[in-house]
C-alpha cells in the first residue's frame, strides 16, 4: 500500500487528483523573459509546411534557467503552434484560507503545491520556500518544470507535506528538521508489532550505462520485480524536444548505451518516477510480457541525444546515431499510471526512432497512451495495439497523440543522406477506444507528418482524424470509426503534401458535414471511397449534400447510410483488423 504524504484535501492519489480547490490569485511569474541564447540555424530547412516549423530554433538559459540542460524549444522566441508562447510559470499563489480549514500552518516551508496547468494539459509541483500565514501567500522556491507548456497561473490545486493536514488515516508527514515520522495508523489503539514500513529513498534501482563507443551488450532482466522507488518528480527536468513534455532523464530501470538488453516477464509496481527509461544510444532493447501499474510518472520513456546547438545532447542534428532506436516494446500489461506527473503514458518517445510497439494493452492513464514527442527520423510501427480509458483527467488529446514541432536531420529516410524529412510511420490494427475526454484516437497535433495510419478500429471521440497547425501527408485509409462526431479535420497544405482520407468505414452519431479540409485549389485533401453512416442517412460536405458535391466531380466512391445494426459495425471491425 503507497502512504499517503500529509494533504488537503485528503484523497487517494491512486484515484486521480482529488481536488478542486482553487487559489485566490496567483504570483506573477518571476522568471527571465528572454533566453540568453538563441540557436536558429537556416539549415536544415524543411520546406513541407505552408509556413510553421520550417527550421530548428531553441532557446537557451532565461526562461529555461531551472531546466536540465537550460534549453528547449519553448524559452525561445519562435515558437509557434497551438496556443505557443514561451515557457512561464508563477512564482507563488494566494490562498484564501477559509478553502484550507487546517490554516494557517505554523511553518509551511517545505510543503509541496501540486497544481493543473490551465486546461489541464499536464500538471505542476511547486516546493513552497516562504510562506506569509496572516495573508495565505505560498512563494515557490522550486518546481513548475514538470511541463513545457508553461503559464503565469495554474489552476485546481492541492497541498502537501504540511504537518497540520495529517488527519486522515493512511497519511504520514516526516519532519525534516527533528526526523520524526508520522503516521496516521487505520485503526484503534496502536499499530501491530509486526506492522513494516517501507521507506522508499532509492529512486534508480538497476542503472546499465556504457556508451555509444563501447555498449554494454546482452543485459537480460527476466521475472525480476521493481517496486517502491522514491518521488521524482522535484528533480530536474528536460525538455526533450518540441512537443509539450518535461521529463526527468531517469527511472527504476535506466539504460544508457547498451544493445540488445531484454526485460521480459518483469513487474513494476508502485514507483514513484519513470519505470524504464531508454536514454541515449540504444539498439534493439526489448521489453516485452511485463505489467507496469501504480506507475507515478510514465512506464516506458525513450529520450535520445543530438547535435549542433552547443549544448550537450541538444540541437537540430541527429545522424550520429545516439538515440534509441528499434526498440521493441511487446506485449505488455500496462494500466494505472501518472499518479503524480499528470503529463504521462504508457510509451513516450523523443528523438527516437524506428520502433515497435506490438500487442500491448493499456488503460488507466491521465493523458494519452502513447505519446510522440516529435517526428524525429520515423519508421516507427505501431500494431495490434489495444488502447482504452486514456484521457481520464485531461483534454485536447487521444490514445495516441503526436507533435511535430521541431525539425531535425537523420539519414532514416533513405539510410545513407542526412535529410528533415522523416520516413512514414505506420499505425496499424490497433483497437483504440477513445472514451473520457479523448478528442480523437489519433490526434496529430502541431506540424505532425508522414503517418500511415490503417487498418484500425477507433471507437468514439469528437473526430476520427486530426492533423492541426500544419501538419501534412498524414494517411488514413481502411479503417473503422465507430460513433464519432465526424472523420477527419485536416488544414491546409502544400501541393505535393495532401492528407488522404479513403476506403474508411465511418459510423457518426449526427448528420451533416464528415470531415471538414481543403476543398479546393492546390493542396487538396484526398477524399474517395468512405462508406459514411449517420442517424438519418444525411452527409454533407464542403458546404453540400454529398450528392451535390460528388456530382461535380469530387469524393468519387463515397456512400451515406443509416445507421448500420451493431452486427454489421462488428462485421466490418472484423474485416479492418
Amino acid at each position: 500500500m503507497r502512504a499517503i504524504r500529509a494533504r488537503y484535501p485528503n484523497a487517494d492519489p491512486e484515484l486521480g487528483f482529488g481536488s478542486d480547490l482553487h487559489a485566490k490569485s496567483w504570483l506573477a511569474p518571476t522568471l527571465p523573459t528572454e533566453p540568453d541564447r538563441e540557436v536558429n540555424p537556416d539549415v536544415p530547412l524543411r520546406n513541407t509546411t505552408p509556413r510553421m516549423f520550417q527550421k530548428y530554433q531553441l532557446g537557451i538559459g532565461g526562461p529555461c534557467k531551472y531546466f536540465s540542460p537550460p534549453a528547449g524549444y519553448w524559452c525561445g522566441n519562435g515558437t509557434s503552434g497551438g496556443g505557443a508562447f514561451s515557457y512561464k510559470v508563477p512564482s507563488g499563489m494566494v490562498a484564501d484560507m477559509s478553502i484550507l480549514p487546517n490554516s494557517p500552518y505554523k511553518n509551511a516551508s517545505g510543503a509541496v503545491v501540486q497544481t493543473w496547468r490551465p486546461s489541464h494539459w499536464a500538471s505542476w509541483m511547486f516546493e513552497v520556500g516562504e510562506y506569509d500565514s496572516s495573508a495565505g501567500t505560498f512563494h515557490f522556491s522550486k518546481g513548475g518544470f514538470q511541463g513545457a507548456r508553461g503559464n503565469s497561473k495554474g489552476d485546481n490545486f492541492y497541498i502537501e507535506n504540511v504537518f497540520e493536514e495529517l488527519d486522515s488515516p493512511n497519511e504520514y508527514f516526516f519532519d525534516e528538521k527533528t526526523k520524526m515520522l508520522y503516521f496516521y495508523y487505520n485503526g484503534t489503539g496502536m499499530p501491530p508489532s509486526d506492522t513494516q514500513y517501507v521507506i522508499a529513498n532509492i529512486k534508480t534501482l538497476f542503472n546499465v550505462t556504457g556508451s555509444q563507443a563501447k555498449p554494454v551488450k546482452g543485459i537480460t532482466f527476466r521475472g525480476v520485480g521493481f517496486r517502491d522507488t522514491a518521488y521524482t518528480y522535484l528533480d530536474p527536468h528536460g525538455m526533450p524536444s518540441g512537443g509539450d513534455w518535461a521529463l526527468q532523464r531517469m527511472g527504476a530501470l535506466f539504460l544508457e548505451g547498451t544493445e540488445q538488453t531484454t526485460v521480459d516477464s518483469c513487474i513494476f509496481e508502485r514507483l514513484d518516477g519513470n519505470a524504464v527509461m531508454i536514454s541515449g544510444y540504444n539498439r534493439n532493447t526489448t521489453i516485452q510480457k511485463s505489467e507496469f501499474a501504480w506507475i507515478g510518472d510514465t512506464a516506458i520513456a525513450s529520450w535520445g541525444y543530438t547535435t549542433g546547438a552547443g549544448i550537450d545532447g541538444m540541437g537540430p542534428n541527429g545522424t550520429d546515431g545516439n538515440q534509441p532506436r528499434f526498440n521493441n516494446i511487446l506485449y505488455n500489461f500496462v494500466h494505472e499510471l501518472g499518479i503524480w506527473e499528470k503529463q504521462s503514458s504508457f510509451y513516450f518517445q523523443a528523438k527516437s526512432c524506428q520502433n515497435l510497439l506490438q500487442g500491448n494493452i493499456f488503460f488507466n492513464g491521465p493523458r494519452a497512451g502513447i505519446n510522440f514527442n516529435d517526428g524525429f527520423g520515423g519508421g516507427s510501427n505501431l500494431t495490434e495495439n489495444i488502447l482504452f480509458n486514456t484521457c481520464r483527467e485531461s483534454g485536447d488529446h487521444g490514445p495516441f497523440n503526436s507533435w511535430d514541432r521541431q525539425v531535425f536531420a537523420t539519414k532514416v529516410l533513405d539510410g545513407k543522406t542526412s535529410s528533415p524529412i522523416k520516413a512514414y510511420d505506420n499505425i496499424s490494427k490497433n483497437f483504440m477506444i477513445a472514451n473520457y475526454n479523448s478528442q480523437e484516437a489519433i490526434d496529430n497535433d502541431d506540424g505532425s507528418c508522414y503517418y500511415e495510419t490503417h487498418h484500425n478500429v477507433f471507437s468514439y471521440s469528437g473526430r476520427g482524424m486530426k492533423n492541426d497547425f500544419d501538419g501534412h501527408d498524414n494517411h488514413h485509409h481502411d479503417n473503422v470509426y465507430a460513433y464519432v462526431g465526424s472523420g477527419f479535420h485536416i488544414v491546409a497544405q502544400l501541393p505535393g503534401h495532401e492528407d488522404y482520407f479513403y476506403n474508411n468505414y465511418l459510423v457518426m452519431t449526427k448528420d451533416g458535414d464528415y470531415g471538414d479540409g481543403t476543398c479546393s485549389g492546390p493542396g487538396k485533401t484526398v477524399v474517395h471511397d468512405n462508406k459514411v453512416f449517420t442517424p438519418k442517412g444525411k452527409v454533407t460536405e464542403c458546404g453540400m449534400s454529398l450528392a451535390e458535391w460528388q456530382a461535380k466531380g469530387n469524393d468519387k466512391g463515397t456512400t451515406a447510410a443509416e445507421w448500420p445494426k451493431d452486427e454489421e459495425i462488428i462485421a466490418a471491425d472484423r474485416k479492418s483488423g
